[in-house]
């Protein structure tokens, strides 16, 4: 009986251990979760490493995978019909990205490696089997409602700011996403080129500079000696917030 009872306690355990784990698996991001299912071999995953400004899908190309970066960056780029550039994104480790392929195969931007990138290349079949046999549709729709805030608080942006307080918002969005704190800056630590900021923002490389140099006379951001840049946090958010 002692025995017996034991090994039902052992068996109680394990399984309160295994609830635990699975129920601190549903707080993590889509991007932790499917990390988790590929290391534990539930989901097939083609691992790539793309050397530093490769393509990893242009425009135009059928490709019907979603891709969940493991290290470096990559940023999307879509282009208008008289050639003009827009940079949609920046995705950092553990990030998603290329979901529209679940709608339509043919790409609408370009994907390109900002940094040496280590990625999983998911098939969109076997993504979304994996989804539903890992109960992930939470995390998926989460994923997904998240993505389209985002992109309705660019488009918010995009229409209610000039181009200086355009350029505050996206510094300050990409100093939390990218930045590594030193005490009251974030500092971007990959070189973001004022051309690719003049692609978020919507005006010219020259405008980017002027409103910098402005933003650096108030404190807002300034230069390392790596050409890196700080992001007062405190300072620009002061900035952001009374523009709203």
């Amino acid at each position: 009986m002692t025995a017996e009872r034991h090994r039902t306690e052992n068996q109680e355990s394990r399984a309160d251990q295994e609830g635990g784990c699975a129920m601190s698996r549903g707080l993590l991001s889509l991007g932790e979760q499917l990390r988790y299912l590929v290391q534990d071999r539930a989901l097939s995953a083609t691992t790539m490493r793309v050397p530093k400004h490769s393509h990893i899908y242009n425009c135009g190309e059928r490709d019907g995978n979603i891709y969940l970066v493991e290290s470096g960056q990559v940023r999307t780029v879509s282009l208008s019909r008289d050639g003009k550039r827009c940079l949609l994104s920046v995705y950092t480790d553990g990030d998603v990205f290329g979901e529209l392929c679940i709608l339509r195969e043919n790409r609408i931007e370009t994907a390109t490696a900002m940094t040496p990138v280590a990625l999983r290349r998911i098939p969109k079949t076997r993504l979304l089997e994996a989804v539903a046999e890992a109960g992930l549709q939470g995390a998926f729709i989460r994923h997904l409602t998240g993505r389209l805030s985002e992109q309705q608080q660019i488009i918010t942006t995009l229409v209610t700011m000039d181009s200086e307080q355009r350029l505050a918002t996206i510094l300050l969005r990409l100093a939390r996403k990218l930045g590594k704190r030193q005490g009251e800056y974030l500092c971007i630590v990959e070189r973001i080129s004022q051309e690719e900021l003049a692609w978020m923002v919507g005006t010219t490389r020259s405008r980017v500079g002027y409103f910098l140099k402005r933003f650096h006379d108030a404190g807002f951001v300034r230069r390392t000696r790596e050409s890196y840049l700080l992001v007062h946090e405190e300072l620009l958010t002061g900035y952001v917030q009374k523009l709203m």
